[in-house]
């Protein structure tokens, strides 16, 4: 059934985390947890779906569920990368499903800059939707100050050794020579598992301090994703049509030194290097949104722009567009997804080579999006992500990092990129 009424409360600030805390054993809890800043201004809570849909995408791309009106706002959503990547690798098996759909009818919206809570309740009438905005604000009175865990994995062991990471980047870069294609992003695996009395809420609260700006976590039933993204995947403006992607290429390890610190950042800035692979995949995102966009409304907004986080320096342009009349949410996930920026150049040919020295990948690298009450998409890149499945009931965890091969990439320096990337997360996991 269509949730066609909507009601709205303001309330008192209460911090995010706090309010995720005291609903953590909820059944489908849902923490979209943002930095607060320009692109993270709001965070989300919920719980309890009233609908979900997990399953296998139809002829393994087109999102027809999302085209469901019952899916149309209010709802959250996880593509698997393996999902957008099959066209080009065949079927590969994974245990992770290429989509996942949950529809939240109780919502509460978290306004970091103005400091207010907006407690959010749909229904197939004003009374469902007036309970269901009750029993969000009710979960305010239920916020528990969150205390940071012990470290909840129990081992964090590399699936390959460093040694098959550096052959696979120099194979990359003889196929880039030989003309096979110009970048692939080639990644590390880990794995592990928690502890019996650990979840993967207590790795959300480990990275507490450390939140970008699409963080997330999310748990149905017996699976459950940490993630805390930089990147930007979409977002798409229902009403004025406009689509913007912010694509990251190039990275450096932060220094607790400042002045080696702004150093690492210049040097980032003005390698060359790193600006021919961001651009790389900024072409490649302009071609993709000119699937769904306007004739001429592609346009490349920001370019090389310095993006520091707690752990890492990254390189990131940003491209935008217009959609096309009738465009829908599905119609933009379909013409880009998997997101450029953790595939290479040309697209089809990079997911081959990928597929050639990577196990699948499952929900790492794929897209975590929300439609919002306004049909407002916003999808994040599902890196520094870790997904969690439960067996016996203990959680078992998978987690990667990976690299931009060019041309002139070398296979050491890439090896302390993945480094450097994957820091938060195993510190989380481990201490």
């Amino acid at each position: 059934m269509t949730l066609t009424a909507r009601q709205v409360r303001a309330c008192d600030w209460h911090e995010p985390l706090a309010v995720a805390n005291g609903l953590r054993d909820r059944d489908g809890l849902l923490v979209l947890l943002s930095d607060g800043g320009s692109l993270g201004r709001r965070s989300f809570v919920a719980a309890k779906p009233d609908r979900v849909e997990v399953g296998p995408l139809v002829d393994s791309s087109r999102l027809d569920a999302l085209r469901d009106p019952d899916f149309a706002t209010a709802t959250v959503g996880l593509i698997a990368y393996d999902a957008g990547a099959r066209p080009a690798t065949g079927e590969r098996t994974s245990n992770w499903p290429d989509l996942m759909l949950a529809r939240y009818p109780t919502m509460l919206v978290f306004d970091h800059q103005a400091r207010t809570v907006e407690a959010v309740g749909r229904g197939i009438d004003a009374v469902a939707a007036q309970e269901a905005c009750d029993r969000a604000a009710s979960w305010l009175d239920k916020a528990v100050t969150p205390e940071v865990p012990p470290a909840p994995a129990v081992a964090f062991v590399e699936e390959e050794p460093p040694s098959t990471y550096r052959a696979a980047v120099a194979d990359v870069v003889d196929r880039i020579a030989a003309g096979e294609l110009f970048q692939a992003n080639i990644a590390r695996a880990w794995s592990g598992t928690l502890k019996p009395e650990a979840g993967p809420f207590d790795v959300l609260l480990r990275l507490a301090g450390r939140e970008a700006a699409f963080g997330a976590f999310w748990r149905i039933g017996d699976r459950a994703i940490v993630s805390n993204s930089p990147e930007l995947f979409l977002t798409f403006d229902s009403d004025d049509g406009r689509i913007e992607t912010r694509p990251i290429k190039g990275t450096r390890m932060r220094d607790n030194d400042p002045v080696r610190d702004a150093a690492l950042a210049a040097d980032l800035r003005d390698s060359a290097k790193d600006r021919a692979e961001n651009l790389m995949i900024v072409d490649l995102m302009r071609n993709d949104l000119s699937r769904v966009a306007h004739p001429g409304s592609v346009r490349v907004e920001r370019l090389f722009e310095i993006e520091s986080h707690p752990t890492v320096h990254h390189l990131v342009s940003t491209v935008v567009a217009k959609a096309k009349d009738g465009s829908s949410a599905a119609d933009l996930l379909e013409a880009t997804f998997p997101p450029g920026s953790i595939t290479g150049a040309p697209k089809h040919q990079a997911m081959k080579v990928i597929a050639a020295h990577e196990a699948p990948r499952g929900p790492w690298c794929g897209s975590l999006f929300h439609v919002d009450d306004d049909g407002r998409l916003t999808a994040s890149v599902l890196i520094r992500t870790a997904s969690f499945e439960r067996f016996d009931g203990i959680w078992h965890f998978r987690t990667l990092a990976g690299a931009g091969i060019v041309a002139d990439s070398d296979p050491e320096a890439e090896l302390a990129e993945t480094e450097a990337k994957i820091r938060a997360l195993r510190e989380a996991l481990t201490g």
